[in-house]
């Protein structure tokens, strides 16, 4: 249960993007449905296109959304414009793939599922990529239930449940006066009624309820319940619960209390579901005191830490699942249908012992310091309240007194500050140190707090052991110490979680300074921290100590740089516990006090203390030794910084010297102070020293400086009495992180050490031994004993060039020197007489020599500064970088072990494999059928690259896999997929050419070091260079294996920097997820590169209307290198007004490549051909570039002796040589990877919108020097053209249909039926049969013949249809349609809509073999279809078959509806061209008539056929029984008629 409630956190709040792909829906419930899918993030919607007659439509578009917070997205599902599905989820990780997200009607709980959408959906965030995941095999993604869009672990039919949330009663309001009126009436009229109405909401996964509103109450009792009714588990991990104040104008939030499902259920074994209370829920806020206008009402809201107690609410939560059979359930479900807001009312009261026994608690505090006030407020005096619920001191509503023995006391009395330096103040305590106590009375949910704490303690330990794991992990094995921590940190993670405990009673404290009766800063204390127990595990890790409190401003102020200064810093001590357990309240500390009671006569002794009066205190001096720091922040425009360091320790404050223009200053100065006064026993000082406080500031000429970030350190203590000497003394130099807000600043390299001053004064401190060679006046450096041993080193600078130099202060950079500097010493390269004209520098290689630390990592930074010098001898700072880590610039001697290297080598064999033969039975040989490479090209490699081998859908390379198995060597022709940027594949390519960005421009201020480091905002341009670091003098080994150039140094055998003239030939194979540019929420993509001054925009051939265009394109460009080496390939978004938008765009340093060792001129084939598809495009063939390698690395040429030559179906020295090359990097010493033939994924980035990838491309660069053989012509690339097919469709028979009409004569079933057949994606190319009319057994003859022309690609098997989206589209647009087979009966109708009866889809390329018969026909072959054979009409190309027809009955299961017998008959273009048939029965080749049975006519179009039939056929007896009937009716009147007469005659006689 609680592994699915994660969210995306997000650091800062930032805009990021999220896509939604919806690829396809499936088994939705209705018929014949024309399907929109809408997409709502937030407000925003965005809809897919409509899809015509179909349950199962295919849509593949992307919907995408620019927001700033994404945490619930809204999938909604139309039908004929009105929603009737909805999902709800909230994100588990950045990105799902192919998920089927299962659609549900909230407003039918027993409806269960309505349907799938199967969709991709990512989010990034600026800095992000979206990942390319592992495609599954289509089986896969077609198994809906196991691939569903769901957290992990939740089930995939999730139940209904309800939630009821009981609000017994609410306590601790403050005062409301929100109405102006009501103050006016209170004036006047003199009522004094409580101004405040207020009622509890609570807001759970979209739904929304209220309690009754308690007119005029600040202790409200409701008693009532708010049922919510949602699925189980939930998909929203939070339950809002506020209490609101009820105004006529706008209702404002009093307070607002969350709460997390997660923390109040378990899944295990012994698990619950989500149960809390009856409990006292505390909600924090903004100050009690009353303001009009409260501009911490945020607060109020939950947005942001609370400042204040604000109220209580007595709630508790239980849920119930639901039996959604039981016609209960569906009743009740009405009725809360019915209740606006899923509310009702349930009077019920709560126990008063349910939250626990009312005990009384004790909180006693005593300020020992308060220093580091800011001087805003240093000119007032100052007081200190510590609040715990609605207990204050006199400066809110009253004191509490108990009428005995003890009154509490929250403020401390108001005291003058008194100056510290110019930034800070500090309050005067010296040895009367005040108090503070508050007795109160809570609920007793102690145990909660004391399990709390266990296991808080137990994850501190924990914690420490990590650390100390991570810090011996080179002593242990690498692949055991990596799951190990990561083990200990998923239980650290779960101990976290179990500690903090939601149903505690005790609210926390909050203490505020207060200057001049007006509220500056506050902190806050959890309770449990400071909680006393008899148990020492069950105490909060902070009773009874003495801990360092900082205080900040309330709300928004709190953030950004305004709020980082240090508002106040306190050394306070706190206990809090009951009453009857305080008589050790005091023990934890500093000893040496006295007690100061206010309390006088017989109650002295149980009063607690109003302050302390401290009778020890101890005399130290405190030594910081301030060495060095590195990678600061940028407080100035010139991308630098002058900074010093504030160091604050109690009531003293020192400054360092001033360094100016640096990121990484090395002060290498002693700061002492002297004569500090600690209060307290030696011993405790010694174990737990205060904490020295270092703030790092930037220095201005005008105005105060610049806050740049606060470190915190704990001296070495060492006593009178103890010797100064190893191993505690000499403090050794350490790193400490500098932070700037949240984000880290920097690092500072210092030590700390505090000495007591004994009884003979400072002679018994050690002495200050500091270098001798120094003289800076005042200022003491680092003693010898703490400050680094350094030695003498030679740093060796290679200045290449400068590359992509702005503009400075709007001149453009023409005459740029570079300047390195390290540790006070440096070097300066040549002048770039004309940086237009060549970037580079004409002397290459200069050096210094300078001390460093030999341990290498208290190496200083070495700094990076180009200026341009202008006219009349003035020089412009251009930008900087500071390289903080110099080791991997320090040379190291190759391995003396392998110094037989020379005699070793690479050595390659290939074996011969000619074409093998297959033997057949009775020993009948027949030879294996010829591969023709003619059927293969550039794709079919591609495509092989991208897919595994189950994933291989191209016919072709499903050839070259299965069918020729002793050739396997031709697999190896694939070409290397990156789906990264090929930089990091190959260590930037800076083997010994580096790239230094350059740094100009302030650092963002709520950015960290690594975020400034990627602002491109500040980038000014690179300087092209590389170090090298190494001891003096350089031993023999280095001179004999490196020195023979003087002038170069250590970088020998590198190339020449003069310009060099290249061929750059760009191949662009496609963009993946583009960022949508059009309002239709699609792009027009065409590709734009620019190369120096050279840009090509290939604008006629943009791709309407695709987010994901295949481009297949190469450009060739002439270049000049070094002033043409940044490549740009951009995505431009076409528009027809207007001017056409950058979707985003790749850089590429081509320079880098062109230099690197590892080839990246042109990738290394596997193979080499001469000719075909896979073709050598290299103009140096394999031996020449080995031949190469071998010069360039000063070894013997390769040897191709007798016994290595091999010459076997056409294999020669360059298959050889190629071997060797692909396996370069085995080689010692001077081998490495080799770039090999490749395919590389870059990222598109927009600079409108920093750091947020807009999409990616995939592309790879060729480069050829014009001084070297002219390169054979590019590979075509060109997308594959669809391939034209036609299908024939023979509709012949159709049996068991179900019949629909009711015959108007006899009432007999019977169906008037015709057979309906599309391909999918052309539903507006719907062919029909005609009608076989009054079917009366289901059976139906047809002999009727649908043909469906399309274009197919047979590598991506889709259709390829190309069409407007509208009348008013200016041009096509191209889509690719899975090829499926859409099959409809339909009962016909003339006076009303046709009925439809049932439908079947074939997949074209995977669809299960007909049936011989209607009876072996049967609806396994839809819902067991996987269990059934299945064919692929693209190989067997003609099938005739039974298949059967399903629709969903009233129960929503599938049911067979009918039987189709078909003939399906698939023929290429040329073929369809050359056999020709029509269609239904026509000419050519017609099909004959069915023979149909009489009763299939319509009767009014044959009225006497049909009277015949009916009177013959049907009613032919019965009609016989009344026309005898009618004669003998007819016998008997007459004789009737004529008898009378008859009789009379004969009596007459007549």
């Amino acid at each position: 249960y609680a592994k699915f409630f994660k969210t995306i956190e997000m650091k800062t709040r930032q805009s990021v993007l999220c896509f939604v792909t919806v690829i396809e829906a499936r088994q939705l419930v209705g018929l014949n449905m024309d399907p929109v899918v809408c997409v709502e993030i937030g407000d925003e919607k965005k809809y897919t296109s409509m899809k015509e007659s179909t349950n199962c439509p295919y849509y593949n578009e992307v919907c995408s959304f620019l927001i700033k917070d994404c945490n619930i997205v809204l999938l909604q599902f139309l039908k004929d414009s009105k929603f009737f599905h909805v999902f709800f989820f909230t994100f588990t990780e950045h990105q799902f793939f192919h998920k089927w997200a299962t659609l549900c009607d909230p407003d039918d709980i027993t409806a269960g599922c309505k349907g799938y959408v199967k969709c991709d959906i990512a989010v990034v965030a600026k800095g992000d990529t979206i990942k390319t995941p592992h495609k599954a095999n289509e089986t896969d993604e077609d198994d809906i239930e196991g691939n569903l869009l769901l957290p992990e672990d939740v089930p995939a039919e999730r139940q209904w449940a309800r939630f009821y949330v009981k609000i017994y009663r609410a306590e601790g309001l403050p005062k409301m006066n929100t109405s102006i009126m009501a103050n006016v009436k209170k004036a006047f009229i003199g009522e004094n009624k409580d101004l405040v109405d207020p009622y509890v909401q609570v807001q759970f996964a979209g739904q929304k309820g209220k309690t009754s509103i308690q007119k005029s109450s600040y202790e409200p009792i409701w008693n009532e319940q708010i049922v919510f009714t949602e699925q189980f588990p939930p998909l929203c991990r939070r339950m809002k619960v506020q209490i609101r104040d009820s105004d006529k104008v706008n209702d404002v939030a009093i307070g607002t209390h969350f709460i997390d499902l997660q923390k109040i259920a378990n899944d295990g074994d012994k698990g619950f579901l989500p149960t809390l209370g009856p409990a006292w829920a505390n909600m924090y806020g903004s100050t009690r005191s009353y303001t009009l206008m409260d501009e911490y009402q945020d607060l109020n809201e939950g947005l942001g830490e609370g400042v204040s107690f604000r109220a209580r609410l007595l709630i508790s939560l239980s849920v119930e699942i639901l039996d959604t059979s039981s016609p209960e359930v569906m009743k009740t479900n009405f009725t809360l249908k019915l209740l606006e807001n899923y509310m009702i009312n349930y009077k019920e009261m709560a126990s008063s012992n349910a939250t626990g026994k009312i005990e009384e608690f004790f909180l006693f505090g005593c300020f020992l310091e308060a220093t580091m006030i800011d001087r805003k407020i240093g000119d007032k005096p100052i007081n200190f309240e510590v609040t715990i619920g609605k207990i204050y001191g006199s400066y809110h509503d009253e004191e509490v007194d108990d009428g005995g023995d003890m009154t509490s006391v929250s403020t401390t009395p108001p005291m003058k500050p008194v100056i510290t330096d110019r930034n800070y103040f500090h309050l005067p305590y010296f040895e009367r140190k005040p108090c503070i106590y508050i007795k109160s009375w809570w609920q007793d949910q102690r145990r909660r707090l004391y399990n709390a704490n266990i296991m808080d303690r137990i994850a501190d330990k924990l914690e420490n052991i990590g650390q100390q794991a991570k810090n011996m992990r080179s002593q242990v094995k690498k692949s055991n110490v990596k799951d190990k921590i990561k083990l200990a940190q998923n239980f650290l993670h779960k101990l976290r979680f179990l500690s903090d405990e939601p149903q505690h009673s005790v609210p926390d404290i909050y203490i505020w300074m207060i200057s001049n009766n007006k509220r500056i800063a506050y902190a806050r204390v959890p309770s449990k921290d400071i909680l006393f127990s008899s148990v020492d595990e069950e105490t909060g890790k902070d009773c009874g100590k003495v801990q360092t409190i900082f205080f900040k401003l309330p709300g928004k102020k709190s953030f950004g740089p305004a709020g980082w200064t240090v508002q106040a810093k306190t050394e306070l001590y706190l206990w809090l516990g009951l009453n009857r357990q305080r008589k050790d309240y005091l023990s934890g500390l500093p000893n040496g006090f006295e007690e100061n009671k206010a309390v006088k006569g017989p109650g002295i002794h149980s009063s607690p203390p109003i302050s302390l009066m401290y009778t020890m205190k101890q005399i130290f001096q405190l030594r910081v030794h301030m060495y060095q720091a590195r990678s600061l922040f940028a407080a100035d425009s010139t991308g630098l910084s002058d900074p010093f360091a504030r160091v604050f320790f109690s009531t003293h404050s020192q400054v360092t010297e001033v360094l100016n223009e640096t990121l990484c200053p090395t002060w290498d100065q002693l700061l002492v102070f002297d004569n500090v006064e600690l209060y307290g026993e030696a011993g405790e000082l010694r174990d737990d020293p205060p904490i020295i406080v270092i703030e790092i500031y930037d220095q201005d000429t005008v105005g105060k400086a610049d806050f740049m970030g606060r470190t915190f350190a704990k001296p070495i203590t060492k006593m009178s009495d103890e010797h100064y000497g190893p191993p505690r003394f000499p403090p050794q130099l350490e790193y400490y992180q500098i932070y700037r807000g949240n984000g880290t600043a920097g690092e500072m390299l210092a030590a700390f050490e505090l000495l007591q001053i004994g009884p003979a004064g400072k002679a018994d401190l050690p002495p200050i031994d500091g270098p001798s060679d120094f003289d800076r006046g005042p200022i003491l450096p680092v003693p010898i004993g703490i400050r680094p041993v350094l030695s003498k080193y030679r740093i060796e600078v290679l200045f290449w060039g400068l590359r992509d130099l702005k503009r400075v202060n709007l001149a453009q950079v023409d005459r740029p020197r570079v300047d390195i500097e390290c540790a006070g010493k440096g070097v300066q390269s040549a002048l770039i007489q004309n940086y237009k004209k060549n970037p580079n520098f004409s002397t290459l290689v200069k050096w210094f020599e300078v001390d460093l630390p030999e341990n290498e990592l208290l190496h200083p930074p070495l700094n990076i500064r180009v200026v341009d010098c202008r006219a009349f001898g003035r020089y412009t700072l251009v930008g900087s970088n500071a390289v903080t880590s110099l080791r991997k610039f320090i040379y190291r001697p190759s391995d003396k072990s392998v110094s037989n290297w020379s005699d070793m080598g690479v050595y390659a064999e290939i074996k011969a494999g000619g074409k093998g033969k297959k033997k057949r039975k009775k020993g009948e040989e027949v030879e294996e059928e010829e591969l023709d490479e003619s059927m293969l090209d550039w794709w079919s490699k591609y495509f092989a690259s991208i897919e595994t081998l189950k994933d291989v859908r191209d016919v072709e390379i499903v050839k070259l896999f299965y069918m020729y198995q002793k050739i396997m060597w031709q697999i190896m022709f694939l070409p290397q997929m990156y789906n990264r940027e090929l930089e990091y594949e190959f260590d930037t390519f800076e083997g010994w050419l580096h790239t230094f960005n350059l740094y100009r421009g302030k650092c963002s201020d709520d950015a960290d070091v690594e975020q400034n480091a990627a602002d491109e905002d500040r980038l000014i341009g690179k300087f092209k260079g590389s170090l090298c670091i190494y001891k003096v003098p350089a031993s023999d080994d280095v001179s004999r294996e490196m020195g023979f150039d003087s002038n170069m140094g250590m970088f020998q055998n590198i190339p020449h920097n003069d310009p060099i003239n290249v061929l750059v030939r760009v191949y662009v194979v496609r963009a993946t997820e583009l960022h949508p540019a059009d309002i239709n929420g699609k792009a027009d993509p065409y590709i734009a590169i620019k190369l120096g001054k050279t840009e090509i925009k290939d604008k006629e051939n943009y791709i309407s209307k695709q987010l994901n265009p295949v481009f297949g394109k190469s450009f060739d460009i002439e270049a000049t290198l070094p002033m043409d080496s940044t490549l740009t390939v951009s995505i431009y978004d076409w528009d027809l007004v207007g001017t056409d938008d950058l979707i985003g765009e790749t850089k590429i340093d081509l320079e880098n490549r062109f230099y690197s060792k590892h080839r990246a001129t042109c990738g290394l084939s596997t193979s080499y051909s001469i000719h075909g598809y896979n073709v050598w495009r290299d103009p140096m063939k394999p031996t020449q570039i080995l031949a190469k390698l071998c010069k360039d690395g000063k070894i013997d040429p390769p040897q191709y002796g007798p016994g290595g030559r091999v010459k076997v179906a056409n294999r020669t020295d360059e298959h050889l040589a190629l071997a060797v090359l692909n396996r370069w990097d085995d080689m010692p010493r001077i081998g490495c990877k080799l770039v090999p033939e490749h395919v590389e994924t870059r990222s598109l980035l927009n600079p409108d919108k920093p750091g947020m990838e807009q999409g990616r491309i995939e592309l790879w660069v060729d480069m050829f020097p014009k001084d070297m053989p002219a390169p054979g012509p590019a590979i075509d690339i060109s997308p594959r053209k669809p391939k034209k097919f036609e299908l024939r469709v023979i509709v012949w028979n159709t049996d068991e249909v179900v019949l629909e009409d009711d015959d108007i004569f006899t009432g007999e079933k019977s169906s008037d039926i015709f057979v309906r057949g599309w391909l999918k994606g052309q539903q507006e190319d719907k062919q029909d049969t005609d009608v076989h009319y009054h079917s009366l057994t289901g059976e139906g003859n047809f002999n009727w013949r649908f043909i469906y022309p399309f274009d197919y690609l047979q590598a991506e098997e889709k259709i390829v249809i190309s069409k407007k989206e509208s009348m008013f589209s200016w041009d096509e647009t191209e889509y690719k349609i899975p090829a499926r087979l859409n099959l409809q009966v339909w009962d016909a109708d003339h006076f009303s809509a046709d009925d439809f009866l049932g439908a079947i889809e074939l997949d074209l390329n995977r669809f299960p073999r007909g049936a011989k018969t209607a009876k072996q026909c049967s609806i396994d072959m839809v819902i067991n279809e996987q269990d059934m054979p299945m064919v692929n009409i693209f190989k067997q190309k003609r099938i005739k078959g039974w298949w059967p027809f399903v629709a969903r009955d009233e129960n929503d299961e599938l049911e067979i509806t009918g039987k189709v017998e078909a003939e399906l008959q698939l023929l290429t273009g040329e073929e369809a061209e050359k056999s020709p048939v029509g269609e239904g029965r026509n000419e050519p080749d017609p099909l004959e008539k069915p023979n149909r049975p009489d009763t299939t006519f319509l009767w009014f179009l044959s009225p006497l056929k049909a009277i015949r039939h009916l009177i013959c056929n049907q009613y032919k007896w019965l009609v016989i029984k009344i026309v005898l009937a009618l004669m003998l009716l007819a016998i008997i009147a007459l004789f009737l008629y004529s008898m009378p007469g008859y009789m009379a005659k004969k009596l007459l006689g007549v």
